[in-house]
């Protein structure tokens, strides 16, 4: 709990006031303490700041200022003047930032589309996809779904092939169609 010590003044002008002062303040700023209800509290404004405030750099020589709030801001890099239109564009149309030219691109050996070297065409990459799909239709077809598909190898004929001893006990497909030429038989 707190306490006020109050000094009774020789003057009885100054000792009125600092009555009426420690009135006011018993009234409306420790109503909890003089045993009053306290007054609903108002909206406050919390301000995040920083943990830690960089000090100003204080002078060799004394000062008697107070220091400002602008000393204790950490100030960030601002630019002294606008870039020229004609230094953006040197900068933004560096060589270094163009697009470089391709030099890694072939003809695809299969399909005759352009590709880059050492990665797989993407035309012929469609038309394995669509294949690999319907082979995959053949076999739901043939075993009515995946959790009834036998844990074995598979094998997928094309017209005109017929199985070879190695294929024994091995799951065939058969397909109604002649073999691609990019899909070879092992």
């Amino acid at each position: 709990m707190a306490a006020l010590v109050v000094v009774f003044s020789p003057l009885p002008r100054l000792r009125g006031l600092l009555q009426r002062c420690w009135g006011r303040l018993e009234r409306g700023l420790l109503p909890g303490f003089s045993g009053g209800q306290s007054p609903p509290w108002g909206p406050a404004l919390a301000v995040q700041a920083p943990a830690f405030l960089p000090e100003p750099v204080s002078d060799t020589r004394e000062s008697n200022e107070a220091p400002s709030l602008l000393d204790s801001i950490l100030w960030m890099a601002a630019p002294k003047k606008r870039r020229t239109i004609e230094v953006n564009r040197c900068r933004r149309r560096n060589p270094n930032k163009l697009i470089k030219v391709k030099r890694n691109i072939d003809v695809c050996p299969e399909c005759g589309n352009l590709k880059q070297k050492h990665v797989l065409c993407g035309y012929c990459y469609a038309k394995v996809k669509a294949e690999t799909r319907l082979i995959r239709m053949e076999i739901h077809k043939k075993e009515g779904g995946p959790f009834n598909a036998p844990t074995v190898e598979t094998v997928v004929l094309y017209d005109g092939e017929k199985p070879t001893e190695k294929d024994e006990g091995k799951r065939i497909i058969e397909r109604a169609r002649k073999r691609p030429s990019w899909f070879v038989q092992n």
